[in-house]
């Protein structure tokens, strides 16, 4: 747990210095659990994001662009009435816990001023946004409702009182000095980690073990000693914000912590290192959620052509097999007064063999020697029909497969607005069904919203993220001297550089472009083509996103997050 108390306690002050007396002019909710509220303050305006997403619960400022529904939500709504236009006069945590209070003021509609509070719960999947009345204590709504039924403390409902969490007891670290914390701890028992979490609040397991760790010989004056040195950094505000890499994982904390081996970044401001941190990680859970029934879908086609390909192929091994079975019909007809109906195999002349050799015909018993003989006959007709046709089936089904794999890469790629356009791409290629508006009326299909990079000497370069953005880009925004991009031979994304002579270097940021949009995000040394658009061409009646190039030119380059980041407009 990154985002502890003291996390939260470090947080607060930057809210604080940057928002503190500050005008709220808009609220927004993209998404179900998540506001956006923008205050003017310090001469500039903010974006305030408020999220009580169940993994990724958190309060920070932001520089991220959010896609905003076409109709808000009833919680924005009421924010909206309430709120917007008023002061921030205050803002604090509770307690050293993971709570956040807004105070706000302004003038209701008959013009009297009135005071609300937006508390924000941080606490895993019981975290919560609710607008309480602060003169009343009345609970005007909340993102999440609680009854009762499921919280005998106290029920989140919007005329309900607001009660506080239940009290854990623990002290707070802030006012402990040396000797409280050795009476705290009993060190026969050991897990002095794990002791730390449990009697003091706002403490997480991260920070237990970065005590633990920095104590070095953990005794009786090493690690006191230590929990309030630390502590202390942290009430004066000596801070490094840092995302910590070990092993793959990722972790983030107000210091580089010691016993975590691995890489270390640093930043600025905490909102900036939580912008890096949960880049991409809360979106790409928003389009699991939106899109889970496509990427069913798009793994369930997938899974029945790969089948259809094996049937398909073994149809093929048989149809190879129909010379022998004319064979076998030619025999048997020559042999027809040698069988009798009954028999499983009859051993004949093979007359065609120069040495006069045998074979064994298999028989159906059932069947009279002059059915079995017209048997072998129908079924060198339907192989020698079938061999034409299966080729063709097979290789239709291959492009299926490819065309699906290509999905499935953009499925995992995607933000939610393109969930919007793959979606639509499946109903028009008939795979699902048109979800019908009210009224019965389609609604207007809007053109694709493209993301936009600035290489470092300041190219713009144009990303495609789904086959919709992909066909758009290549075929109808491109200039024919623009320079195109895709991983070779991988499913990816269409980059294009909008420059007839691109710079090496933007060549390179373009091609890591088209190498992190690809399913080869994770590899290294990854092939990317690139050419001229005016040699890019789609085959008519071709998949949606499918072309076929030449004159090409290949790189090779890692993929790199970080440089992403940088380039990203």
């Amino acid at each position: 747990m990154s985002f502890d108390g003291l996390f939260t306690k470090a947080m607060v002050d930057e809210l604080i210095r940057s928002l503190k007396g500050g005008r709220i002019n808009k609220v927004h909710q993209p998404y179900k659990n998540e506001v956006i509220l923008t205050i003017r303050a310090n001469g500039g305006n903010q974006k305030l994001l408020l999220s009580a997403h169940p993994s990724y619960s958190r309060v920070q400022l932001t520089n991220e662009a959010y896609d905003n529904p076409s109709e808000p939500p009833m919680f924005c709504m009421l924010l909206r009435k309430h709120i917007e236009g008023h002061i921030l006069e205050d803002l604090y945590q509770v307690d050293n816990d993971r709570m956040i209070i807004l105070e706000i003021k302004g003038r209701n509609e008959l013009g009297d001023l009135s005071y609300k509070q937006l508390i924000i719960e941080i606490m895993g999947r019981h975290s919560n946004i609710v607008l309480v009345d602060k003169t009343r204590n009345v609970i005007l709504d909340s993102v999440k409702h609680v009854s009762f039924a499921v919280n005998s403390h106290r029920a989140i409902l919007p005329g309900q009182p607001y009660i506080y969490p239940p009290e854990q007891h623990k002290q707070n670290p802030f006012s402990a000095v040396e000797g409280d914390v050795l009476k705290k701890l009993d060190f026969n028992g050991g897990k002095l980690d794990r002791q730390l979490v449990e009697q003091f609040a706002g403490i997480s397991p991260l920070f237990a073990k970065e005590v633990i760790f920095q104590s070095g010989l953990a005794n009786r004056n090493t690690v006191p000693s230590m929990f309030v040195q630390l502590i202390r950094k942290i009430a004066e505000g000596d801070i490094s914000p840092s995302i910590m890499t070990s092993n793959g994982k990722e972790s983030f904390y107000l210091f580089p912590l010691g016993h975590i081996k691995g890489e270390e970044k640093s930043f600025p401001t905490l909102s900036e290192l939580l912008d890096r941190f949960y880049f991409g990680k809360a979106e790409r859970d928003r389009v699991k959620q939106q899109g889970h029934d496509i990427e069913r879908l798009i793994s369930n086609e997938k899974e029945k052509n790969d089948k259809k390909i094996v049937k398909l192929e073994d149809t093929l091994k048989e149809a190879a097999r129909a010379e022998q079975f004319q064979l076998n019909g030619e025999l048997l007809t020559a042999n027809l007064y040698a069988a009798k109906k009954g028999m499983k195999e009859i051993e004949v002349v093979n007359y065609y063999d120069e040495l006069g050799g045998t074979m064994v015909i298999p028989l159906d018993p059932r069947k009279t020697p002059s059915e079995n003989a017209q048997k072998y006959f129908s079924k060198y007709q339907k192989a020698k029909n079938a061999v034409a046709v299966v080729v063709e089936q097979i290789e239709m089904a291959r492009e299926e497969v490819a065309y699906f794999d290509n999905l499935i890469q953009q499925v995992q790629a995607a933000s939610p607005k393109d969930i919007q356009e793959i979606r639509e791409e499946l109903v028009e290629g008939g795979y699902i069904r048109e979800r019908q508006k009210k009224g019965n009326k389609k609604s207007k299909q809007s053109k694709p919203v493209l993301d936009h990079f600035v290489a470092s000497d300041g190219t713009e370069i144009i990303v495609g993220k789904n086959n919709k953005q992909n066909d758009f880009l290549t075929n109808k925004l491109a200039a024919r001297d623009e320079i195109w991009f895709h991983t070779k031979d991988i499913p990816g994304s269409h980059v294009v550089i909008r420059t007839k002579e691109p710079s090496d270097e933007t060549i390179r940021e373009a091609a890591i472009l088209a190498a992190y949009y690809s399913k080869a995000r994770n590899s290294s040394s990854v092939p990317v083509d690139f050419t001229k658009v005016r040699h890019v061409k789609k085959p008519s009646g071709a998949k949606p996103g499918f072309v076929i190039y030449d004159n090409q030119q290949t790189v090779y380059v890692t993929p790199d997050e970080e440089l992403v980041l940088q380039l990203k407009k």
